[in-house]
């Protein structure tokens, strides 16, 4: 019943308002009402002043919240003469000018060199890691062996034999050298067989062999001598005894 009462006084108050052409209603279109409603306005004083009427307080007033600036990069561009002042700015010039975002590389020596140590660091510690939890591993304590896990030092009979066998790579080079040199001789020899048998002179040179029909090996040395350097046979000095 409240809540119809409320609505047919604003609605009969906007009623009055809009008779006399205006859009606000006011305190005389509300007393109006009040009249027309049958209601007595002059118990309305009385009314306000009671004693145990109830206050209600005005609602506390928030700040309003700031309008976050929109990020602005470069300076914006003003009109040219012939665009009047009325029309939009131009937009920012990062969205209709190439802008570079990425960073430029640190080129100052110091940086790099610690940089490069605690890369190196952090992989030498991942790696070692690695082999404790994959590997055998011992530790410094006896009941607990997960604290601090070392890689297992694995005992061997001829401890020196490491040092004196090569390595891996070392075997992979000789293996390389000795297939290119092997390579080269074949290729030289196939050479040599296909200018003997295209030789027209060849039958004076076959009539001049030895009985037993092989040549000289001097002079099948003298064909397979390499010219670069660095790409022949190691000759070894001949030791000098003394007498």
């Amino acid at each position: 019943m409240m809540q119809s009462y409320i609505s047919e006084i604003g609605r009969c108050a906007k009623a009055y308002c809009e008779h006399t052409a205006r859009s606000l209603p006011t305190l005389p279109d509300t007393v109006v009402t009040l009249v027309e409603m049958g209601f007595n306005v002059d118990t309305l004083p009385v009314y306000a002043k009671r004693s145990q009427r109830m206050v209600i307080t005005a609602p506390p007033v928030t700040n309003q919240p700031a309008t976050p600036r929109a990020l602005s990069a470069g300076q914006k561009r003003t009109h040219p003469s012939h665009i009047p002042s009325h029309f939009p700015e131009f937009p920012d010039p990062h969205t209709y000018i190439k802008t570079p975002t990425f960073r430029e590389p640190v080129s100052d020596y110091q940086v790099v060199r610690e940089k490069a140590a605690s890369q190196r660091r952090d992989v030498e510690r991942a790696l070692t890691r690695f082999m404790a939890k994959t590997g055998e591993t011992q530790s410094l304590f006896k009941d607990d062996v997960t604290a601090f896990p070392l890689i297992a030092a694995r005992p061997t009979t001829i401890p020196y034999l490491s040092a004196l066998l090569p390595s891996e790579l070392e075997l992979q080079t000789l293996e390389e050298t000795d297939s290119s040199e092997q390579d080269d001789q074949t290729d030289s020899e196939n050479a040599t067989g296909n200018n003997i048998s295209d030789d027209p002179g060849a039958d004076k040179e076959n009539s001049m062999l030895p009985p037993g029909g092989v040549a000289p090996a001097a002079k099948a040395s003298e064909d397979n001598v390499i010219d670069n350097p660095y790409l022949r046979p190691v000759k070894k000095p001949k030791v000098r005894r003394k007498k």
